[in-house]
């Protein structure tokens, strides 16, 4: 380990984990939010999978000032449009659970032909950088997109 590090705006364990095993960056330790003591979490109030997620990666750099990686994904759904998107995770409500938010939308795709019912796993990340090591630097933020059509 060269002592670089690199933030994965998560408090999830398994993701940082899954991330760590995907990405094999060998000379660079990935942190999570926990492990640094950074509190709270930025409003994800995009509309797109790549506001929100440079929205978190945004708020990890500038909590810790260490480059940051965060991802944001969903369900696009043909028959809604796109829908439920950036909010698959809140479909049938703000604290459900995933069982919930499938249960509401196969509800809602009921009588639906199967020609609508095609769909898409949508997986954003954003790496935020540093542009200027002076107090007033800027960000810069590189994302990427990966979708999976099923």
């Amino acid at each position: 380990m060269t002592g670089r590090r690199l933030l994965v705006a998560t408090r999830s364990a398994h993701k940082l984990r899954e991330l760590g095993e995907l990405l094999e960056l060998d000379s660079v330790e990935l942190v999570s939010l926990d492990a640094l003591g950074i509190v709270g979490d930025p409003v994800e109030d995009g509309t797109t999978f790549e506001t929100n997620a440079a929205i978190k990666a945004r708020f990890g750099l500038r909590a810790s000032g260490l480059p940051t990686l965060a991802d944001d994904s969903g369900l696009e759904v043909d028959a809604l449009d796109g829908g439920p998107g950036v909010w698959t995770r809140r479909f049938a409500g703000e604290d459900a659970t995933d069982e919930a938010n499938n249960a509401k939308l196969l509800e809602v795709l009921d009588g639906m032909p199967p020609e609508r019912r095609g769909a898409r796993y949508v997986c954003v990340l954003a790496l935020a950088l540093p542009e200027d090591a002076g107090p007033r630097g800027g960000v810069r933020v590189i994302a990427t997109r990966g979708t999976c059509r099923g």
